[in-house]
């Protein structure tokens, strides 16, 4: 079960959750997604908001619906390719932006990372 915040609505939230495993491969192209009720019983949420996220995933095309069969992941590694890409240059965007609005400069950022990410490494 998801841990929501207040931040965002919820439908939200958890259309973010499916996204970000469909673009981090843990649910795989053509995947069988739960059905609204199930997403709703396991995220404990109200199946309107369940419903309501996947529409929106539909919209944007990474998941489908198969009349007889239930929702699937899309297997249109492309599409999924270029939401991921543009996932990771907005959230790159937004972090610059921050660090930015706390007095880094431009060419300290870059070193900012590296050191972090060393850290990461060593732990």
């Amino acid at each position: 079960m998801t841990d929501f915040h207040n931040k965002s609505p919820i439908y939200l939230q958890l259309m973010a959750e499916i996204k970000q495993k469909i673009l981090a491969g843990i649910m795989a192209p053509g995947e069988k997604l739960p059905s609204v009720r199930d997403l709703a019983m396991d995220e404990g949420v109200n199946p309107n908001t369940a419903q309501k996220a996947l529409t929106q995933l539909e919209a944007e095309g990474l998941i489908y619906t198969n009349r007889t069969s239930g929702r699937f992941v899309t297997e249109d590694a492309a599409l999924i390719r270029t939401v991921r890409q543009e996932f990771a240059r907005n959230s790159t965007n937004d972090y610059l932006d921050r660090m930015e609005e706390i007095g880094y400069e431009e060419q300290e950022i870059p070193d900012l990372v590296v050191k972090i990410q060393k850290e990461r490494m060593q732990q």
